[in-house]
């Protein structure tokens, strides 16, 4: 007898901002789901990274949690019903509110947290806690490339086209994004662009398996991507490559960003960045030479203390150039994060209320409150970045609501966040593992994953996805929305927080109404229809997957030139710590490896943390491939085997960032803040190399 075959469900991988389209099938038996091709979605026509195809495994009752845990007297997490754990974080948090007042009181996001899951958090924050003490690790991720496309375009939207126009263009720069190990099924975008003639640039002080595929690799030394953008624009200036007609119809402020510029002429900026000046040169004739361009930035010249200027410099290199505003040209920057770009749109962040709105900007405020149902002189203002929240733990902020997120693991000066989250007064973490940060917790409660669960995410192009729940979760496990629910009851309001997804998006939609990102007229019908929706998207309209092409979202439509100067990273190598540390992602691993780590495969592709050196470097150490290397910074020591490989400078070395322990990078990372994103510096600080 034949058994007809279980539907397919179509959805999107839970890793990075691609969210690539795949259709999951259950199982014979119904234990789990099995990956399937999605070839119709446009994003990544059926290719799938490792940690797409293996994301399943991670579903297993073996590594996942499955019931709520609860820290007993005795110090140790014990299994609870969840009556219990929910009673006891309501306790936890509303004792400590009464104690020392709501902004005591903190909660942190994450960046893979649904569109639906994200609005909630930031609801619950604002209305339940009264605090104004959120924000999400996002901010890690790309709030400076934010901050840069707001100043400049009055818009922040990670591409501001989709990734279909990339090909399209006549060249790309590429500054340091390692595409090839971060968003695999990505990199065909730039095969395809070299297909069609277009040239590709890569800026990066490795050559990467990305920078291999260039036709230009400039490798500058860390910290000094600002430099190497306005050495290039000054010679845009200098050899007559200015768009005078755009600059005059569209742009205001070229003056002062010309003269700034003008003062890092090109053998000045091979100084400060090592880049000699011929290849500059070449790069700008390569940019210059077609009708289109783009420039793309990823975390390299974003994790700095000076990444807003250092994106802002290369959107003023599009703008002289009249790549700005116009069909297959812009800056665009390469979200990391699932649902980085949503995340941040919709309230987790510690200055936005849902749409993108200000949280300053009373319009807003009475707008949300409305939807909301509560007084706007009731919602709390401002409250603390991420870095900033971090460490204010235990001491203004005593108790924490974390969900997604392990900064143990992935916040700058990680030894001493963790010392700031063991000194909590309470601490309660939902997650759909164990994490590192998760075992320190008071309460820990199991949240169901991207495959349990149905809600929307906001991919690198704008795009609102829907993935639909393709299976039933444990039954020890239920949703974030779930979890707060039932802390808004307990903490005595009963009603606002829905536990129904689309009930959550169809208020989200009306809160983000009018806002620069208006979700008014996206539905879960839409978007399965159109394989997902670009935002801005007002009622009636039919999306936007194309900004600026006629003015950008300032209030005269014209794009902001803003004057930067090169200044150098908040910590330079110098006699005690000579050599410069920078760190980044492996293709097998994803962020903190809270997930990645359990599985198998991706741990038998890379099963922990190395220091990339160059042979040079090793020969005066005497380190060998394999042996163990400490590097130290002012901040912490860290030890792992050395990889040698010319593909690096001879003064850096590379630390991948999804291990903790002795191997932890972050121990080691600078957290001085971008004074406008409050991005950490995690890019660039000094260290010195010896054997373990």
């Amino acid at each position: 007898m034949h058994t007809p075959e279980a539907a397919a469900t179509a959805t999107h991988c839970p890793y990075c901002a691609l969210q690539c389209g795949m259709n999951l099938r259950p199982e014979p038996g119904g234990e789990g789901v099995a990956v399937e091709e999605r070839a119709d979605f446009p994003v990544n026509r059926g290719a799938l990274c490792g940690k797409g195809r293996t994301a399943p495994a991670v579903l297993s009752s073996r590594v996942r949690l499955t019931g709520p845990l609860v820290r007993t007297h005795a110090g140790r997490l014990e299994p609870a019903t969840w009556e219990e754990a929910l009673d006891t974080v309501a306790e936890g948090l509303a004792r400590t509110g009464r104690a020392y007042g709501p902004d005591a009181v903190g909660v942190f996001g994450g960046g893979g947290l649904t569109n639906e899951k994200a609005y909630a958090l930031g609801k619950f924050a604002r209305v339940a806690l009264r605090t104004s003490q959120i924000d999400y690790n996002g901010r890690f991720c790309m709030s400076s490339a934010a901050a840069a496309h707001q100043r400049a375009f009055g818009l922040d939207r990670g591409l501001p086209f989709p990734l279909e126009d990339i090909p399209r263009t006549g060249c790309v720069i590429l500054v340091g994004s390692n595409l090839a190990e971060t968003m695999p099924p990505a990199l065909r975008y730039l095969t395809e662009l070299k297909e069609n003639g277009g040239t590709l640039i890569v800026i990066d002080p490795r050559r990467t398996r990305t920078a291999e595929q260039a036709d230009l690799h400039l490798a500058p030394r860390p910290g000094t991507d600002l430099a190497l953008a306005l050495g290039m624009m000054h010679l845009v200036v200098a050899e007559g490559h200015t768009d005078e007609e755009f600059i005059a119809d569209r742009t205001t402020g070229w003056e002062a960003a010309r003269a700034a510029a003008m003062a890092h002429w090109p053998e000045l900026v091979e100084r400060i960045t090592g880049v000699p000046v011929p290849r500059l040169r070449e790069a700008v004739e390569m940019f210059c030479a077609p009708s289109s361009a783009m420039v793309l930035t990823a975390r390299g010249p974003e994790q700095q203390s000076k990444g807003t200027d250092t994106v802002g410099a290369w959107i003023n290199l599009c703008l002289a150039t009249g790549r700005a505003g116009r069909s297959l040209s812009g800056y665009g920057c390469l979200t990391g994060q699932g649902n980085g770009q949503g995340g941040r749109e919709h309230g987790q962040k510690a200055d936005q209320l849902p749409g993108y709105r200000k949280l300053t900007d009373p319009a807003a405020r009475a707008h949300v409150a409305g939807v909301w149902g509560v007084d706007p002189d009731a919602l709390p203002g401002p409250g603390r970045s991420a870095y900033e929240l971090l460490d204010a733990l235990g001491t203004d902020v005593r108790a924490l609501l974390l969900m997604g997120s392990n900064p143990v693991v992935s916040a700058p000066r990680a030894s001493h966040i963790e010392d700031r989250i063991r000194s909590l007064d309470f601490l309660a973490v939902a997650d759909v593992v164990l994490s590192e940060t998760a075992a320190l917790a008071d309460v820990v409660l199991p949240v169901t994953q991207w495959a349990e669960e149905t809600g929307t995410t906001t991919n690198l192009e704008g795009r609102v996805l829907l993935r639909r729940r393709a299976l039933t979760p444990p039954p020890g496990v239920r949703t974030d929305l779930e979890v707060l629910h039932g802390l808004a009851a307990r903490l005595g309001i009963e009603k606002g927080f829905p536990t129904a997804p689309e009930e959550v998006f169809d208020e989200l939609r009306r809160a983000s109404a009018g806002g620069p990102a208006d979700y008014s007229g996206i539905s879960y019908d839409r978007i399965e229809a159109e394989q997902g929706v670009f935002w801005p998207c007002p009622d009636g309209s039919s999306g936007t997957p194309r900004l600026f092409l006629d003015g950008f979202a300032t209030d005269d439509g014209r794009a902001r030139f803003v004057p930067v100067t090169h200044r150098d990273a908040a910590e330079v190598p110098d006699a005690d710590y000579p050599l410069f540390l920078t760190t980044g992602r492996v293709v097998a691993q994803y962020q903190s490896g809270a997930q990645t780590r359990r599985v198998a495969e991706l741990n038998a592709a890379a099963p922990g943390p190395f220091v990339e050196l160059h042979p040079r470097l090793a020969a005066r150490l005497g380190a060998v491939d394999g042996s163990p290397l400490a590097v130290i910074s002012r901040r912490g020591r860290a030890v792992a085997p050395a990889r040698i490989t010319d593909t690096i400078r001879a003064d850096t070395v590379f630390m991948p960032f999804h291990w903790p322990g002795e191997g932890r990078a972050n121990t080691l990372t600078n957290p001085a803040l971008d004074p406008v994103s409050r991005m950490p510096e995690f890019k660039v600080c000094a260290v010195r190399v010896e054997p373990a």
